[in-house]
Parts: structure tokens; C-alpha cells; sequence
């Protein structure tokens, strides 16, 4: 007798994502067998990896947000690319050949053989060279994720302005030597478990040419705001990802939300969207990629599902970034703290509105 067909669309995006994680995490069959009596799994045991995976996406299309990154050519938004050109890759040193002539090699990896990714993903011919992403918050300070920088690992480091896609086919990798930094010195730094993370570093020179990101000093953002990120997702060019908002606002040292970032994105600057204003820093989410079959596809949530994206507060580490912006920076900050008021302003009209009129 055949099998019986299993309807998959009868299954959430949920359980065909457990069986998905379930099969990469099993030693072997018996053990999987066992992990799967507390699951739909059992229903699923006779459908491929490659078949499961296939409906999750569709479930996904369907259900979950969709994957808004952006390579920066594509950005036509004038204040997203000034918020752009204040990011830095974090690039190991041993990646980076000099050339001699002014400037420097990055070395990269296929970002589809890196990963070992399934056909389809997006970006998988693009070139992956960063683990971790930074931002200019003073002429000689920049900003980054607490894990991604230590004492040990300072003088490794180089902070790279400028890799990024400049066609859909051709990536910048040959960057001039005046766009790549050294650390000399750890300002601040604080790592806590499932808390604040957070790291400044004193560069080896004043940055020229490139955008000092403003930084909220006092506050938090509102709830539900909308909030972009810009970074290196899975060491790749620098991407766009807006179209977020914030989720859960209640943690004192961070807040949480729906962005579409990965691995590499850690130490990313996020902004509200209006003002352009740094909310804080990208430091932990939830797992990228699940293993489908031999090769491995993307895990997108549900906008209100999953654990999100933890961002640290800009508040955590403003006491240590200076307070004095020079030229075109002052004033693009002035002016998006006054935006920002603003719309606190107006937030708050909104809130008393509404509690006038549960009142009447």
C-alpha cells in the first residue's frame, strides 16, 4: 500500500521548522525517532528535508515578513546613505593583503559555499569576508558589539568604510588604506548574558570623510517605532534592512525587535527611521539558517514571532561618546533630535486622545 500523502500546508510554519531543527540536531535515527514522539515530527518522518523546507518558505511567504535587505546601490534615500557612510566592516588581518599602491585586498569566501546554502537564497554569489559590523560615533571612536571586540583580539582587528556591492554583480574589495583603521585601545566595554553588550574603541587615527552617527543620549525610543539597521549580515556587503519595528521595549539596558539581520550584523547601528537617530546597537537573534536536506536555507520568523533581534541602548554607553559634532554632523544631529521630539510630542497627544475619549 503507498504511503499516505501529507498535506503540508495543514502544518505551521512552527512545527515544520521543529522538524527542520530536530533532523540537524539528531545524532542519528533512534534518537530522532525519540525527539520526534513530542512532535508532529512523526507525520513528517517520511517527507524529504528539501520538501519541508520548500512548504516552511511558502509558509513563510505567506505568514512571516518578508526579507527586506537592500544593497546600498540600491538605496535611493539620501539620509540612509549618509547614516551608511558613518559603517564600518570588522575584517580580521589576515584577510586584508596590502597592494602596494595605496591600497588593499579584502579577502573573501563565496557567501554560498561558506554556508553551504541551498539554491535560491538570496545573495549567495555575493563575497563574505567581515564577522562583525561597527559605526563612527566621535572623529577617532567606533562603536561596536562587546562580543565582537576583546583585549585579545584588538590588535587583529581592522575597521574597513566602503565594502559594499557597487553593482548587482561587482563588489568593492579593493578599498584605499585610508578607509581601514586599527584599534588602539578599548574606551569601554560591557558583555553581560542576555544584558547589555556593548564595546567603543579609540581608533588609531581621526576618521575623514565619513559620517558621525548620532547617538540617543537620554530616553528610549517609543513603543512600536519603526527601525532600520545597516550592516554586515553573514560578512556580507554592507545591506540595508528597514521596514522593522520594536517589539518588546520593557528591558531597561535594551530593547527587541523585528529586524532582518544574521550573523555579521552584530555591532550593526540601528535608527528610528524618522529622525536617523542611533536607538542602539544589534547584538543577539535568533538562529539564521536551518539545514534542509544537504544544504541550508534561511530561518525568516513571523513579524510577531520568534525570539527577535536584542538591540543594547544607546543610553548603555552615550556617557562615553563626546557630545560635540563638527560641521554638517552638528547639524544633522540638532535636527534629528528636534524630528525626534517631535514625534514624541505627537505621541503623547495621541496617547491622551485616547484616554479622553475612554472617559466621555
Amino acid at each position: 500500500m503507498a504511503p499516505k500523502k501529507v498535506d503540508l500546508t495543514s502544518y505551521s510554519a512552527d512545527e515544520l521548522l521543529a522538524e527542520l531543527r530536530l533532523r540537524e540536531s539528531a545524532p542519528n535515527e533512534e534518537e530522532l525517532s525519540i525527539a520526534r514522539k513530542s512532535t508532529v515530527g512523526s507525520a513528517l518522518a517520511d517527507i524529504s528535508s528539501a520538501e519541508i523546507a520548500k512548504a516552511l518558505r511558502e509558509a513563510q511567504k505567506l505568514i512571516y515578513g518578508t526579507d527586506d535587505r537592500q544593497d546600498l546601490f540600491a538605496v535611493t534615500d539620501v539620509a540612509i546613505k549618509k547614516s551608511a557612510n558613518g559603517v564600518a566592516s570588522l575584517i580580521d588581518i589576515s584577510n586584508i593583503e596590502d597592494n602596494g599602491d595605496g591600497t588593499s585586498s579584502i579577502r573573501t569566501v563565496k557567501f554560498g559555499d561558506a554556508q553551504n546554502l541551498c539554491s535560491g537564497e538570496r545573495f549567495r554569489n555575493q563575497p563574505t569576508s567581515p564577522f562583525c559590523t561597527g559605526f563612527l560615533v566621535g572623529e577617532q571612536l567606533l562603536a561596536t558589539a562587546g562580543h565582537c571586540i576583546n583585549g585579545n583580539t584588538l590588535a587583529r582587528t581592522r575597521y574597513v568604510f566602503g565594502f559594499e556591492m557597487k553593482s548587482s554583480s561587482a563588489a568593492n574589495v579593493i578599498i584605499p588604506n585610508g578607509d581601514i583603521y586599527t584599534g588602539i585601545s578599548i574606551v569601554s566595554r560591557k558583555l553581560e548574558d542576555d544584558g547589555v553588550d556593548y564595546a567603543l574603541v579609540k581608533l588609531d587615527r581621526p576618521v575623514n570623510g565619513r559620517t558621525i552617527l548620532p547617538v540617543r543620549r537620554t530616553g528610549k525610543i517609543l513603543n512600536d517605532r519603526d527601525v532600520y539597521v545597516l550592516g554586515h549580515p553573514s560578512g556580507l556587503p554592507l545591506k540595508y534592512a528597514p521596514n522593522a519595528n520594536v517589539r518588546d521595549n520593557s528591558p531597561a539596558g535594551f530593547f527587541v525587535a523585528n529586524l532582518d539581520t544574521y550573523g555579521g550584523n552584530s555591532g550593526s547601528p540601528v535608527f528610528d527611521q524618522q529622525t536617523h537617530l542611533v536607538e542602539g546597537i544589534l547584538v543577539r537573534g535568533d538562529t539564521d539558517f536551518v539545514l534542509a536536506g544537504e544544504c541550508f536555507v534561511s530561518n525568516v520568523c513571523p513579524t510577531s514571532g520568534c525570539q527577535g533581534e536584542e538591540v543594547t541602548r544607546s543610553t548603555e554607553f552615550a556617557q562615553f561618546v563626546p557630545d560635540t559634532k563638527q560641521g554638517s554632523s552638528e547639524s544633522s544631529d540638532i535636527d534629528a533630535r528636534v524630528e525626534h521630539l517631535e514625534v514624541e510630542i505627537k505621541g503623547i497627544r495621541e496617547v491622551l486622545t485616547r484616554i479622553e475619549k475612554k472617559l466621555e
